[in-house]
Formats: C-alpha cells, structure tokens, sequence
C-alpha cells in the first residue's frame, strides 16, 4: 500500500487497500499473536509462531517477484514487537509497537497541518515532481489540507482507542483493535477517501 495510489486515475477501494496478499500481511502478525496466545497461553510462543508467520509471507512475496523493502519492514516491526513482548512476558506489550505508530503519525499529519505543509500534499508534491507549487493553488492546497485530515482523524480514533486496552492490559480487545484500527484496513479506507476527494482536481488526471 502506498500513498502514490492517490495519483492514480482510477481506484478501488478494494486496490487501496492492496489486495488480499497485503491485507493478510497487514494483519498476519497481530492476529497469529494473538490466536497463538489464546490458545497456549504462552507470551514468547505466539510471538515466535507471529514472527514465523510473518516470516513466510515475506517469502512468499519475494518468490513472486514482489519488492524487497515492504516484507522487510514487516519483519522489523513484528520482530520489535516480539522482541517487547518476550522480553516482558507481557501479552499487551506486542501491540505496544502498533499504539506508538498511531500516536506517532497523529502528531507528525498535526504538525504538518499546522505548518502549512499537510503530508499529502508534500507526497503528491513530490510523486509529480512539482514540489511546493500546490501551495500557490488555494483549491488544491485546501483538498491536500482534507486529505491529510482524514488520516489525522483515523490515528486519533485508533490511539484514543488503543491507549485504554493497552493500559488495561485487555489482550483480546487490543490485538482486535490493533488488527482492524490499526492495520491495511483502515488505512486503505483512508486512501480511498482521500483518492475520492483529490479525483476531481485537475492535476490528479495527468
């Protein structure tokens, strides 16, 4: 998945959220943690049957030609996650990861909004190799402005969501949440949306 979808001509919710192979490595690590914990009860057993399943469709992915980079940052961050989790024992700890990239990318789209320099727009700015020249279009500069909103609101919902469970302590209700707020699907409900509202402008056609 990737935020360049947002110049293509067309797209379809079910492309923006990169198919079924990348939903299924979105949530693969969450949810393998998670059914590995309910059923042995065992912090560093599922977090090794997460890094495991991880581990295989990352080659799954670089058998079929796909790049290199995206199942390595997978890895990194389940192997960060188990690494939390096993060294704690914590079950809560593996989604630790998960809560601080959410609070994280509310800050920086927050900043970048108030600033002057919403993050879509210095992605699209740089994909069509046009830089900063959006910021002279008011048009442009205010759906470029929504666009980075729209992601804003979904890292605010998932950490105001994930903080409390976290804290809690509440596994299940976490690595669910973590899973579906967190992961592929809300971000490629994201990018759809801000395709949707960026179609109708000029520069998004060429």
């Amino acid at each position: 998945m990737s935020l360049g979808m947002l110049s293509q001509k067309s797209l379809s919710l079910f492309s923006a959220v990169g198919g079924w192979r990348t939903v299924a490595e979105g949530v693969a690590s969450r949810a393998l943690f998670l059914v590995a914990y309910l059923l042995t009860g065992q912090v560093l057993t599922a977090a090794l049957v997460a890094v495991g399943g991880v581990v295989v469709l990352a080659v799954v992915r670089l058998c079929s030609g796909g790049k290199a980079w995206q199942p390595a940052i997978g890895l990194i961050v389940v192997g960060v996650s188990a690494l939390l989790a096993g060294s704690t024992g914590q079950a809560a700890d593996f989604y630790l990861v998960s809560v601080l990239w959410q609070a994280g990318g509310g800050v920086l789209f927050l900043v970048s909004m108030l600033v002057g320099r919403p993050v879509i727009g210095l992605v699209l700015g740089k994909l069509r190799g046009d830089r900063l020249a959006w910021r002279r279009d008011r048009p442009q500069r205010r759906r470029y402005h929504l666009c980075t909103a729209v992601f804003l609101a979904k890292f605010v919902i998932a950490t105001a969501a994930l903080v409390p469970l976290y804290a809690a302590e509440a596994v299940v209700p976490l690595g669910v949440t973590a899973t579906l707020v967190g992961g592929a699907p809300a971000t490629g409900v994201c990018v759809y949306l801000c395709w949707r509202i960026l179609r109708e402008a000029p520069r998004i056609s060429q």
